[in-house]
């Protein structure tokens, strides 16, 4: 028997695609910046020093006193003299009062009071150290400082954007082809 036979032969169907890239391109045009920076306010206020030197002590161990001071130094002198003359004579009473009580009273008072008492030697520096009193007092600075903050201003420019899109082609360059024959068979064993 003759069995026919089918025989197919197909050929697929092919595509060409070609693309062409999308192109961009930006441009950023700088900031426009303007800057001012007012001065500062500046307010110095100074009070002066002051020195003050006080004399009094050197001139009066010079012996170059006011006649002010002198009068009250004699006045005080006075009082003390006057004092140590009562209390003197207040003792040598009490010494002639106890005249019973042996010794010669009278010689020793009149002895005392005879002689001066010697002066101690002694090195003495003319005017006397601290005699000369200094008193400073020193300046004072105030200062005031007032700061202006800076007038800032900025104009923004916006970015320049150039935008190509991109294509892409699709094209079939080769159909689909399908072929179907039909071939009688060969005989087959009976």
């Amino acid at each position: 028997m003759n069995v026919p036979q089918i025989r197919m032969q197909s050929i697929s169907a092919q595509i060409s695609i070609h693309t062409n890239k999308a192109e961009q391109s930006i441009q950023q045009p700088k900031a426009e910046l303007s800057i001012e920076q007012p001065k500062a306010t500046l307010h110095i206020e100074t009070t002066p020093s002051r020195l003050t030197i006080d004399q009094t002590e050197a001139w009066a161990d010079m012996d170059l006193k006011h006649v002010s001071r002198r009068i009250q130094e004699a006045v005080e002198k006075g009082k003390q003299d006057i004092l140590e003359g009562i209390s003197r004579r207040v003792q040598e009473g009490e010494q002639l009062k106890r005249i019973e009580n042996g010794g010669n009273p009278i010689s020793e008072i009149s002895r005392s009071r005879s002689g001066k008492p010697p002066q101690p030697i002694n090195i003495r520096f003319i005017p006397s150290t601290g005699s000369v009193k200094i008193q400073y007092e020193p300046a004072k600075v105030n200062i005031e400082v007032q700061e202006n903050k800076p007038k800032i201003e900025v104009d923004i420019n916006k970015p320049i954007i150039d935008f190509t899109p991109g294509t892409v082609e699709v094209e079939l360059e080769r159909y689909n082809d399908l072929q179907i024959d039909f071939v009688e068979g060969k005989k087959g064993i009976e």
